[in-house]
This record gives structure tokens, C-alpha cells and sequence, in this order.
């Protein structure tokens, strides 16, 4: 039995990382050549198909093993994996933007390739559950933080996308077509007027998009904060039952808290102080890397209450 899971395992492993990485240079594609529309429609559908394989992955050690995957890093990162697909097609289908997939596809192919190919094939394996995990609280808040890790990186990556745009100021240009340079009939005023028009566009252009981009981040990190506090205060009370202490400073809960902290002053800055573009979205990209912190970092160091399943 434990033969047939290794590979029923692998050949969906596989396909996931043979699917995201096939979605990454069609998105990739076609972000390079817009006129290849065929490339978007290739790298959402493999992506669709690789969200489906993870899933499956789920689902399978869920049914065979009769407790919720995400007792282990390997588990939590092939969640971490479907939940940040999910949340790239939906907002994909609602946005209709095709400057998503080229940023998010990329993450989610690093964090499936670390899970599957660098962690040794022990820490991939699913194990009895220690005391401390053999509660209902598992399901409820171990995933509610991984949706509020998935969320806020998902915002987080449209912050430093949209950072690294408003760099790029837009370069007036006079298009071809609208105006001959070399007829006889061209005059200084026409070529300026040209090229002010061509400026207003593009710059509207720009503008619109910066500012379609920075809703779309604040909205998602409003989404991703309440599924954070929650995850945070259902900690504590599971910590109570389990350890007999609703906070410890464990490593783990002190990066949750500050976390929590930095993307409380993203929203209080959107929302009291009234901030909009860069500010906020300065915040939000110091944000990504402290919730990386948060979710691998302080794993990694093997100490604290939260280090069982992960590190050895």
C-alpha cells in the first residue's frame, strides 16, 4: 500500500511541476508577444490542470492517512501551492489581467519545486500525528493561516509589481502612421501636438493601470488580514488547551505578531491616513518578505514550540 501512494505521489508531483512550469513560459510567452494570445489560454489552462493535481495530492493523503495534510512543511507548502493558484485564476477570471500569471506562477513553481525536490523524501511523508496536533484545531487554524500567508503574498506581489512599474516613466513617442516626419506637408506644431497627444495616452494608460493595480493589492490584503487574526487568536486558544498558555513568545508566534503589526499599518494607512500608491505599497512589499520570515524562516531554525513536523 505504502508502494502504490509513493507513486500515485509522484506521478501527480510530477505533473503539477511539469504543468506550473509549462503555465510559466506560456504566461511568460505571451506577456513578451501580446499578439500570441494563444499563450495566455495555454497558461491558464495548465495552471487550472496543475491546481487540480495538487488538490488531488490533498486529497489523497487527507483520505488515506484520516487527518487534514498539513501536519508537515511538505504538506503546508503543497497548500500554500493550490491556495495561491486558486486565488490567481479567480482573481485571473475577475480582472481579466494578464500581467498576474507572469508574477504569480513564478512563486508558486519555486515553493512546489522546493517542496517536492529539495526536502528529502522523509520530510515528505506523511507520519502519525504528534499529541499536540491530534486536535480539531489543526484543520482550523493551520489552514487559516496558510489562506492569510497565500493572501497577503498575493497582494504583497501586486505592491512590488506595481512599485516597479511606477519606475518606469511612460516615454512619449510619435506613432507611426499618425504623422509623416518626412512630407513635405509636415510642420513643427503638428509633430508636437502629435507627440503630446501620444504622451496623454500612454501616461492615462500608465495611470490607469498603477491605479487598477494598487485596488486590486489593497483588496486583497483586506481579505487576507481577517483570515491572519483569526488564524492568530485560534492559535492562542489551541496553544491553551495543548500547552496550558495562550501566548509563549515562541519564534513562531512573535513573527506572526509582527506580521500582523506591519499589515495593520498598511490598512491603517490606507484607511485613517488615507495613503494610496507608493506608501502603501512600500509597506506591503516589507510585508512579503516578513511573512516568508514568518512561514519558513523561523522554521528553519529548529527551536520553539512550532518546530515539531518541520525541521529536524
Amino acid at each position: 500500500l505504502n508502494m502504490l501512494l509513493d507513486t500515485y505521489q509522484n506521478f501527480f508531483s510530477n505533473l503539477s511541476f511539469g504543468c506550473l512550469f509549462f503555465s510559466m513560459l506560456f504566461y511568460l510567452t505571451n506577456l513578451i508577444f501580446p499578439k500570441f494570445k494563444l499563450g495566455y489560454n495555454l497558461g491558464k489552462t495548465t495552471a487550472i490542470i496543475a491546481n487540480l493535481t495538487i488538490f488531488v495530492i490533498l486529497a489523497g493523503r487527507w483520505i488515506f492517512h484520516g487527518y487534514f495534510p498539513l501536519s508537515n512543511l511538505y504538506e503546508s507548502l503543497l497548500f500554500l501551492s493550490w491556495t495561491l493558484l486558486f486565488i490567481h485564476l479567480l482573481l485571473e477570471s475577475k480582472t481579466r489581467s494578464k500581467l498576474l500569471g507572469p508574477i504569480i506562477i513564478p512563486v508558486v513553481l519555486l515553493i512546489d519545486g522546493f517542496g517536492s525536490l529539495t526536502l528529502p523524501i522523509e520530510m515528505q511523508k506523511a507520519s502519525p500525528l504528534v499529541p499536540a496536533l491530534q486536535s480539531n484545531w489543526l484543520m482550523m487554524h493551520v489552514s487559516l493561516m496558510m489562506l492569510s500567508y497565500a493572501t497577503l503574498i498575493t497582494g504583497s506581489l501586486l505592491s512590488i509589481l506595481f512599485l516597479m512599474l511606477s519606475l518606469k516613466q511612460p516615454q512619449a513617442r510619435v506613432k507611426e502612421g499618425n504623422v509623416n516626419i518626412n512630407s513635405p506637408n509636415f510642420s513643427v506644431r503638428e509633430g508636437i501636438l502629435a507627440l503630446k497627444s501620444n504622451q496623454q495616452t500612454t501616461s492615462k494608460f500608465a495611470s490607469k493601470l498603477l491605479e487598477n493595480m494598487d485596488n486590486i493589492s489593497y483588496r486583497i490584503i483586506c481579505l487576507g488580514f481577517p483570515f491572519l487574526t483569526i488564524g492568530i487568536i485560534a492559535g492562542a486558544v489551541w496553544a491553551n488547551e495543548a500547552w496550558g498558555s495562550y501566548w509563549s513568545w515562541d519564534p513562531k508566534e512573535t513573527w506572526a505578531l509582527i506580521t500582523w503589526l506591519v499589515f495593520a499599518a498598511y490598512l491603517h494607512a490606507r484607511i485613517i491616513k488615507g495613503w494610496e500608491g507608493k506608501k502603501p505599497a512600500i509597506l506591503a512589499s516589507i510585508g512579503f518578505f516578513v511573512v516568508w520570515i514568518c512561514y519558513l524562516g523561523v522554521n528553519f531554525l529548529g527551536q520553539g514550540l512550532h518546530s515539531y513536523g518541520w525541521m529536524s
